[in-house]
């Protein structure tokens, strides 16, 4: 874990739970694409970049999930650093309790309030700003989180973020954590399309083209099964809860209340997305919503 791995002539990723790219963009002077988890990833960056003998510019985000701005703080305070994002994103960034308290749909309990779910705060501004690179492409992926975004260097490597997730944790883990499923497929589409030299994937191996094209296909197959059983199960009308038992059952998940939350809101955006398709509705029956296929 933590090691430098050169992927273009300028572009590399540190090797972590989450890829964190770094842009080598003129003589010493480097540019992170997100930070790791914690304090802990901070500080293996630094120590990183301080035997290269590589400045820190800036760090981009691809968005406000904790394992991507955790190591924001502790860097931004070691090299003054200034840390861009976009949109949402960014109001998140500077206020990560935004995240906790989104995903569990109130004010978050000690048990959420950790650094799995909750990053140390950081100053961000916008993408716009003067000293953002602009070298640098910024690359819309709505469909995980609000606005997520990839980045392009200039030698055509791709950061993807967690808009693909690997085949080994589709097959471990089933239900990615997705907030707009319809933005999420439009995603997809957009990146089997895409053209670059080189893609790196925040939690799947770096590759071609060809390899996303695969990687894609088989996150959209993992949506449209999930999308068929929720269909399944509700054929007769059931509540929230007992649909989300079903899931864990069907998936052989492990419920702690770190997955109640994440598993939790993404079936409920499975079951809005449904909505608006008219594939699924909802009524009331006994002071209980109750969802029931079409």
């Amino acid at each position: 874990m933590f090691e430098l791995v050169q992927v273009n002539e300028k572009t590399y990723y540190i090797e972590s739970p989450a890829k964190i790219g770094v842009y080598v963009a003129d003589g010493t002077d480097v540019y992170l694409i997100d930070s790791g988890n914690d304090k802990d990833a901070g500080r293996k960056i630094r120590k990183l970049l301080d035997e290269k003998g590589w400045t820190l510019k800036g760090i981009l985000n691809t968005h406000s999930n904790a394992d991507h701005i955790g190591g924001n703080d502790y860097l931004q305070r070691q090299r003054k650093c200034k840390v861009f994002a976009g949109g949402i994103e960014t109001a998140f960034t500077k206020y990560p309790i935004l995240e906790t308290s989104f995903l569990y749909g109130g004010y978050p309990c000690k048990d959420l309030r950790h650094k799995f779910l909750l990053a140390a705060a950081s100053d961000a501004v916008d993408f716009s700003d003067a000293d953002f690179p602009k070298d640098i492409e910024v690359i819309p992926l709505p469909g995980h989180f609000f606005d997520m975004v990839g980045f392009r260097t200039p030698d055509n490597t791709v950061f993807l973020a967690d808009c693909l997730s690997s085949i080994e944790n589709l097959d471990k883990y089933a239900v990615s954590f997705i907030y707009d499923v319809a933005a999420y497929l439009k995603t997809l589409d957009a990146v089997e399309a895409m053209e670059g030299d080189v893609f790196v994937p925040s939690h799947a191996a770096a590759g071609s083209k060809e390899d996303m094209q695969k990687l894609v296909q088989a996150n959209r197959d993992k949506i449209y099964e999930i999308k068929a059983y929720l269909l399944s199960l509700c054929q007769e009308p059931m509540i929230f809860e007992h649909i989300l038992q079903k899931v864990f059952d069907r998936y052989q998940l492990v419920m702690t209340i770190e997955q109640y939350v994440l598993v939790g809101s993404t079936i409920r955006s499975y079951l809005s997305w449904l909505r608006d398709t008219g594939e699924m509705t909802y009524a009331f029956e006994d002071h209980l919503m109750v969802w029931k296929a079409v």
